[in-house]
């Protein structure tokens, strides 16, 4: 049987419960909103000063403020804050290869497009299972000293059956949040013939990578697939008992959100160019409008406006979508600076966002608060509330990641009471 565990001396506990209120104080508003005519949150700064938490066989037990409860374990974490674990729910982690030189050239002024995908195919293609599980848990790694704990896994970079295939099993062997991402591009040998590739992505791709899936994605681009050839890709998927998702009118405005509202996909991800059509179906759907602005940092994109999609209502998650070409980083503080500074969001929001909101794509209720009966996935963090992260951008702000009540990376040293 596990040990309890109860961590002590919290500055301030973020739960995203709706019932614990929202903070005080700079970067903070109450839950029923600020007069400015915004739209709140619901649960978003919600939490408890000077608290305690219990977790007992991996989930959140207890949670409270005044003398803390007896466990078999004690860790006194001395006034940092501790918030849910970032849930990062689009990423491209099994990779081989490096893109830094077209990052630099796009800093010169070159453009992005979807092409240079097709130099990460090549790499990863020609990489061995060991190299790619070693890039892999490096990965993995990183992206817990960044604080997060529940990831999602893209295949994408093997456009054969055997390869997107390969590049699941590996994903599986971290996470159960796979998605296959056959349709990332049209890849070499069929050029001009995007329809034969899309009947080999929801055939025999499909056959073979379904079993290995929880969801289907597909990028829907001017580049890369229309719309009636994204629903395809969806719709096949989804019969097939995959969870459906969107790249989505990432580089300039398209049908994508359309699509993917229409499809019901759990999320339409990048929603850099969105129509007022657009805002209004995701406000008025259960897909969740996944913004990924590191990746608009990299491309010298706009960013995309949150504060418009959660005025209207929509669920906007956030996530690093890691990758070798426009978003090379696990850093989800970085993406949390982004999107208060450049998104509109407030630091409470984009902590929502990065936590249950993750969550909400994932279509996991048990992750993203730390709510009892939750998953005890958490952060300790070396501040003592989570507004330094907008405020003290790059800095390794992470402390500590908990999985399931459990250490799986530490920054600094932790003396237990």
């Amino acid at each position: 049987m596990s040990a309890s565990l109860v961590v002590t001396g919290i500055a301030r506990l973020v739960t995203h419960d709706p019932a614990h209120g929202a903070a005080d104080g700079p970067g903070h508003r109450p839950a029923a909103g600020d007069g400015s005519g915004h739209r709140a949150m619901p649960g978003a700064g919600a939490g408890l000063d000077d608290a305690w938490l219990v977790v007992d066989d991996g989930r959140v037990a207890a949670v409270g403020t005044g003398p803390p409860p007896a466990a078999d374990q004690a860790l006194d974490v001395a006034g940092r804050a501790v918030l849910p674990g970032f849930v990062d729910s689009h990423t491209h982690l099994v990779f081989a290869g490096d893109r830094s030189e077209e990052f630099a050239v796009r800093m010169a002024g070159a453009d992005y497009e979807a092409g240079g995908i097709a130099t990460t195919i090549a790499a990863t293609r020609a990489a061995t299972d060991d190299d790619l599980r070693r890039l892999l848990a490096t990965r993995v790694g990183e992206s817990r000293a960044a604080g997060i704990t529940t990831r999602e896994v893209k295949s994408g970079y093997g456009a054969t059956v055997a390869d997107e295939a390969r590049l699941l099993r590996l994903a599986g062997e971290v996470t159960a949040h796979t998605t296959f991402l056959g349709a990332h591009v049209t890849p070499p040998g069929f050029d001009g013939r995007t329809d034969d590739y899309v009947a080999l992505v929801t055939g025999a791709m499909l056959d073979a990578c379904a079993p290995l899936a929880e969801s289907i994605d597909v990028f829907c681009e001017l580049g890369a697939f229309d719309a009636d050839q994204s629903r395809t890709v969806v719709t096949a998927g989804q019969r097939a008992g995959l969870i459906g998702r969107v790249h989505a009118n990432q580089l300039r405005p398209g049908p994508g959100v359309q699509v993917a509202v229409e499809r019901g996909c759990a999320s339409a991800d990048h929603c850099t160019h969105l129509a007022d059509d657009d805002v209004a179906a995701l406000a008025g759907s259960t897909t969740v409008a996944t913004l990924l602005p590191a990746t608009d940092f990299a491309t010298r994109q706009p960013y995309p406006d949150a504060r418009r999609l959660v005025d209207a209502g929509a669920t906007v998650a956030l996530a690093t979508n890691c990758n070798p070409g426009s978003s090379h980083t696990t850093a989800m503080g970085f993406v949390l600076a982004l999107a208060v500074r450049d998104c509109g969001l407030t630091i409470d929001e984009a902590v929502w966002a990065a936590t249950r909101g993750g969550a909400r794509s994932l279509r996991r209720d048990d992750i993203g608060h730390l709510g009892v009966g939750a998953r005890a996935d958490f952060v300790v963090l070396d501040a003592p509330s989570p507004d330094h992260l907008a405020s003290r951008p790059g800095m390794p702000l992470v402390q500590s990641t908990w999985e399931a009540g459990a250490m799986v990376s530490r920054t600094f040293h932790l003396d237990p009471a």
